[in-house]
């Protein structure tokens, strides 16, 4: 998707093995709230949306954290355990978790093309 964010892809999977959270999760909310960190408050790291998009990050990476940890402590542990019930209180319109998991199967699909580049790979 051209996203500027794609470097920091080890920021996403480190807020989702910490928060214990599926790793297209965040990834996906992104590209929902601002195209994949493409529209967004300059200066404030917030590619999510996250209090309107008014929440300061002092990096990409830091989001994730705060954001992941946010979803984990906010939403999961409160019984929104799947992505409707997350999108019920994330967003106030009824097409967010559609978006989300649209997204999500993308990303799916995108590593399983990955994994078989990988296994047709020859070791000699």
């Amino acid at each position: 998707y051209n996203s500027p964010v794609a470097d920091t892809a080890d920021g996403f999977i480190a807020s989702c093995k910490e928060n214990e959270i599926n790793c297209y999760l965040l990834p996906s909310i992104m590209g929902i709230e601002s195209g994949f960190g493409k529209q967004y408050i300059p200066g404030t790291f917030n590619g999510f949306g996250w209090g309107r998009g008014n929440i300061p990050f002092k990096s990409w990476n830091e989001s994730y954290m705060v954001i992941g940890k946010g979803l984990r402590e906010n939403y999961i542990n409160r019984g929104a355990t799947n992505i409707d019930s997350i999108g019920a209180i994330y967003c106030e319109g009824n097409t967010w978790s559609g978006k989300v998991k649209y997204f999500m199967v993308q990303f799916e699909a995108e590593e399983a093309k990955i994994a078989l580049n990988f296994d047709q790979i020859e070791v000699q």
